[in-house]
């Protein structure tokens, strides 16, 4: 199962061809999804460059820093055991500042004020102030509370990472004064914990649209000791050569431009977007936010996987497609999680519903309610089955002989295939 990474010379400026896939690779005897590594070690390109390069367009930048959530059942699928093999390599590059672990504004602001440096940018005379946060978070429910609305609101701001001085008076502080203040975030939860607290307002134009959720809920693979498969201590080999790089790309600091067929591709990539003709997982309204921002994120995107493979501060055709590529990639999961966020008990209900019935080889309607009865009210079982059959997520056939029980048969929207399942309760 080994498949060790060629390790070079010492003497080479970058010990890999491209940091981010080198990373990855790195991880193959680790059990979380493959996007999980893929989107850590992302925000860990994010976290070396910091603030130091940007795309500029005249009235705004795209900088590089991202908002990515992890999510997936507790217990499942590793969360915060793959984020922390970015932020422990993190750890070694110099300049690097951490965030704190209490998400108040307070605490933002406290932290910005320390982390606020004096950085020399190639071409300019004068060297730019700026106050650079990376924040990864085991537990968002431990440091984030959605009702916190001006938290919130100053998460939101802080995304777009543009050049301004936030400015913050308090009684006891008198104003505090941030010159550009910048924040790249991780952060691990539950589908369960984020259709509990995150209010629907957060949808549309609010935070939720910023962030790019990356859910998985299941094992890659299942490795029970994964210490037996490290062949001559190859990992703490690849761990330095990827340190040595992520050090050189901290150094990277100025405007990154846009080739000319990067810059045909993008006109092409910004007129899909904006046609109309959104993929279906994504036609509902409450991804109007996400699709007005989806250029952005590609864009980041980019520059980070520019800076994975090259010290030119270029954006090629390829490094735009390449991060469409892993934006669209993970847009259906993002669905998922978004239809979750704010929805009303009654679709809450239908969701459970749906779920037991396609877990199921065979499910009977009497089976089911003995399963939820715990938990739904009779009246809002029966029209939430009725609504999954008329919307075409399930087929309900009477059992013969037994006059209140039916089969219900799991069809589902995407892939139109029938599922059967067994032990269908009754109406």
């Amino acid at each position: 199962m080994s498949n060790i990474l060629p390790l070079p010379k010492p003497t080479a400026q970058r010990a890999f061809p491209n940091w981010l896939e080198a990373y990855v690779q790195h991880q193959r005897y680790s059990e979380s999804p493959l996007n999980f590594h893929l989107w850590t070690g992302i925000f860990t390109i994010a976290a070396a460059l910091g603030r130091k390069v940007w795309i500029d367009e005249l009235h705004f930048q795209w900088t590089p820093n991202m908002y990515i959530i992890l999510c997936g059942p507790p217990g499942v699928a590793a969360k915060s055991t793959t984020m922390r093999q970015g932020i422990s390599l993190l750890e070694n590059v110099e300049g690097v500042r951490f965030g704190p672990q209490s998400l108040t504004w307070q605490a933002l602001l406290q932290a910005f004020g320390e982390a606020q440096t004096s950085v020399k940018i190639p071409g300019q005379e004068d060297p730019a102030l700026m106050s650079c946060l990376n924040i990864g978070i085991g537990e968002l429910g431990t440091f984030y509370n959605p009702d916190d609305k001006e938290l919130t609101d100053q998460l939101t701001a802080l995304w777009d990472g543009q050049m301004e001085t936030a400015r913050r008076r308090t009684k006891k502080e008198g104003e505090t004064i941030i010159k550009n203040p910048w924040l790249n975030l991780i952060g691990c939860t539950t589908p369960s914990w984020l259709k509990s607290r995150f209010p629907k307002t957060a949808i549309g134009g609010g935070l939720t649209s910023r962030i790019v959720f990356v859910y998985g809920d299941s094992k890659r693979i299942k490795i029970p000791y994964p210490s037996q498969l490290n062949v001559d201590g190859e990992h703490s080999k690849e761990e330095k050569y990827l340190i040595h790089d992520l050090r050189r790309i901290s150094l990277l600091a100025g405007q990154y431009k846009l080739n000319p067929a990067a810059l045909e591709y993008g006109n092409d990539l910004y007129s899909r977007i904006h046609s109309g003709n959104s993929p279906d997982h994504l036609r509902s309204g409450r991804f109007d936010g996400y699709i007005a921002r989806k250029q952005t994120h590609i864009h980041k995107l980019a520059i980070i996987l520019a800076a994975a493979k090259r010290d030119e501060l270029v954006i090629t055709k390829e490094d735009l497609q390449q991060a469409e590529k892993y934006v669209n990639r993970i847009e259906p999961d993002m669905a998922k999680v978004f239809e979750s966020i704010g929805v009303s008990d009654s679709a809450q209900n239908l969701g459970e519903l749906e779920t037991i019935i396609k877990n199921y080889k065979k499910i009977t309607l009497k089976s089911l309610w003995q399963e939820v009865y715990r938990t739904m009210d009779a009246f809002s079982f029966k029209n939430s089955i009725q609504s999954a059959v008329e919307a075409g997520i399930i087929e309900k056939r009477q059992i013969p002989g037994e006059v209140n029980n039916f089969l219900l048969t799991y069809i589902g929207i995407k892939s139109g295939k029938k599922d059967e399942v067994t032990n269908p309760p009754t109406t």
